[in-house]
């Protein structure tokens, strides 16, 4: 039977604790200070130790101090508030979550549920690492490359954990994959992994697509709906491109962080939430604060432990593994194996693929369409950029803004070179949808080259595309 250690000096508080955490099946002992709790460890190894931080003869963090005593027990700190401090003091020093005061019972549950001992998570990664240096994949991530190591131990270190995540990188690099990794090996792996595009969904049903809503709180709700947080509980709720979500959205996300409850849209009720939240955004965070995509207290409070993915082109020496990779499984998908010649490899580590993984993963598929034989050869692989000088390479459109009076909206851009003039007074809306459409047309309509400059997903730049074919019927629709 699982056991648990309470290390809590008010009485009344351990008390209450212990009987809850008996209704849940487990044996329970509490220790009302550091010499106590020691003597417990010694006479028996809990599988999990809920740990007040403020104890009559010190901190509750001097236990850490001894690897031994906690070597195998899950800890869980017990706190009077949530704050980063905390977070990341719990994480350096080897707790995998924290409750705060007062017991929210259903992240209490969720906590006890998952208990999971140490050594079964580390040798899971152990596996993982041993593989990496065999296969040249640690779980679905590929690359042996410095620098996607360093983010293997980064994965390593947070999963086991319940700290939130922040994944930066640019668009195609794969951040969505490194979420999944992280929910794999972690003590939620059991329960829902939900990915939400914060980009794709409508800024009109956003709100009740993650929090859900009532029956009769706008027209057309004719049935009550369950939004992410309630179908993710007790597991991952990955939230990309969170820069995308409208800001009076982001103040409702940050005080669910802050308390473990949310309410549906129409709904009069708080309800109690158990989810681990891991964002992620394709724009650097101070610069999303900077451009008012992103509040800057909801940055503090996701950016517990950042995890930065490089660019496909910064560890070149991993193309070849991964578009082997690609091709066994689109063989496997095909029924048919095909191979890739040396010059066709070699073409492909040249090559500085500025739509990153996914560039290359559909570069891959199409060349094994069109090859006629076995071998994939060159022939239908991107080339070096040099190679075809008449295809602008992935940079910024300059933009200049003209002091000029304001032009009727929207203002239509005017090419000067290779820059574009936004008039003053347009709206940011028109402004956006100027940039976009002249950088478009500056990669002559290739779609992963612009989204990269931009330094916006695919995705979200056809939902743009498609927003605009609707509502002006503009040449952003065209292939």
């Amino acid at each position: 039977m699982t056991h648990a250690l309470i290390v809590e000096d008010d009485v009344d508080s351990a008390a209450s604790l212990k009987a809850l955490i008996a209704s849940e099946g487990l044996t329970v002992s509490t220790a009302s200070n550091l010499l106590d709790a020691r003597k417990q460890l010694a006479l028996q190894q809990p599988d999990i130790v809920l740990l007040d931080l403020r104890l009559p003869d010190g901190s509750g963090m001097d236990l850490f101090k001894d690897p031994e005593l906690l070597s195998n027990s899950e800890v869980v700190l017990i706190t009077g508030h949530a704050s980063l401090e905390t977070s990341i003091l719990a994480l350096r020093l080897g707790a995998v979550d924290y409750i705060v005061k007062p017991i929210n019972l259903k992240h209490l549950q969720g906590v006890l549920s998952r208990v999971t001992k140490p050594a079964v998570l580390q040798a899971e990664v152990a596996d993982l690492t041993e593989k990496l240096a065999s296969d040249g994949h640690f779980g679905q991530l590929w690359g042996r490359a410095p620098n996607m190591r360093r983010v293997y131990e980064q994965i390593s270190r947070v999963a086991g954990t319940g700290v939130t995540v922040f994944i930066t990188g640019e668009s195609g690099t794969g951040k969505e994959v490194v979420a999944q990794t992280i929910h794999e090996l972690s003590r939620r792996r059991k329960m829902p992994f939900l990915a939400v595009n914060c980009g794709a969904i409508s800024p009109n049903l956003i709100e009740s697509e993650i929090f859900g809503h009532e029956k009769g709180s706008f027209t057309g709700a004719e049935r009550q709906h369950q939004g992410f947080f309630e179908r993710a509980a007790g597991g991952t709720l990955f939230l990309d491109e969170i820069t995308e979500m409208p800001l009076d959205l982001q103040v409702k996300l940050l005080r669910v962080l802050e308390t473990g409850r949310f309410m549906r849209v129409g709904a009069t009720q708080t309800q109690e939430t158990d989810v681990r939240i891991v964002a992620a955004t394709n724009r650097p965070p101070a610069q999303a604060v900077a451009n008012g995509r992103l509040r800057e207290d909801l940055m503090y409070r996701l950016n517990v432990f950042p995890i930065e993915l490089p660019p496909l082109r910064e560890r070149l020496s991993d193309v070849g593994l991964l578009a082997e990779h690609f091709l066994r499984m689109v063989s496997t998908q095909e029924g048919k194996s095909k191979t890739f010649t040396p010059e066709a490899l070699e073409q492909l580590a040249r090559y500085p693929w500025p739509g990153n993984v996914r560039e290359l993963r559909n570069a891959v598929y199409r060349a094994y369409v069109m090859s006629l034989d076995s071998h994939i050869d060159a022939q239908w692989l991107p080339r070096q950029v040099d190679d075809h000088a008449h295809v602008p390479a992935a940079t910024p459109v300059p933009v200049e803004v003209s002091t000029r009076e304001p032009e009727p909206a929207p203002a239509e851009p005017r090419a000067q070179g290779d820059s574009i003039v936004i008039s003053m007074g347009v709206t940011l809306a028109e402004a956006e949808q100027t940039i976009i459409l002249a950088t478009l047309r500056h990669y002559r309509h290739q779609k992963e080259r612009t989204a990269a400059a931009l330094g916006i997903s695919l995705k979200t730049l056809y939902n743009r595309l498609k927003q605009y074919t609707a509502d002006k019927g503009t040449e952003g629709g065209e292939g």
